[in-house]
């Protein structure tokens, strides 16, 4: 068996709405999307530069349905960028909430997340220094151990 690609594939409250949060926040493209007579998306694809964002809207009929208000997430979406603090910025002003200032971390990225206003966890980082997976561990262990 070989893997050729993996999406993310978000569900949401309002898809139309999403889409156009993402394009402001992120600068995706919208590629197409498939909606019902009705308006709901059923399927929406996002290209962020080198992957594809997949969504729709919710189908709770189907038990589809996106993160609910107030409640936590098992899923946090990960995305390089060139400047992780102007996208973050970008983000909130488009209406994301701030979880987490951009910083310098211990394995070589600047990076902080949002939550966008449908509940999904963004975090937005890019890299400022090359760190091996061994000094990762090393300084990871410190940050633990609180040194």
């Amino acid at each position: 068996m070989s893997v050729h690609e993996l999406f993310a594939y978000l569900h949401v409250k309002n898809a139309a709405a999403a889409i156009d949060f993402y394009v402001k926040a992120f600068g995706a493209r919208e590629k197409f999307r498939l909606t019902e007579p009705s308006g709901r998306i059923g399927h929406a694809e996002l290209d962020f530069g080198p992957a594809t964002l997949m969504l729709s809207d919710e189908y709770p009929e189907y038990g589809i349905q996106g993160p609910q208000a107030g409640a936590g997430t098992s899923v946090t979406i990960h995305i390089h960028v060139d400047d992780a603090d102007a996208t973050i910025a970008r983000a909130v002003a488009a209406g994301a909430t701030l979880e987490m200032a951009p910083r310098d971390q211990f394995y070589g990225e600047r990076s902080g997340c949002v939550r966008d206003p449908f509940g999904h966890r963004w975090n937005i980082g890019h890299n400022i220094e090359n760190v091996s997976p061994e000094e990762m561990q090393r300084r990871y262990t410190e940050v633990m151990q609180g040194t």
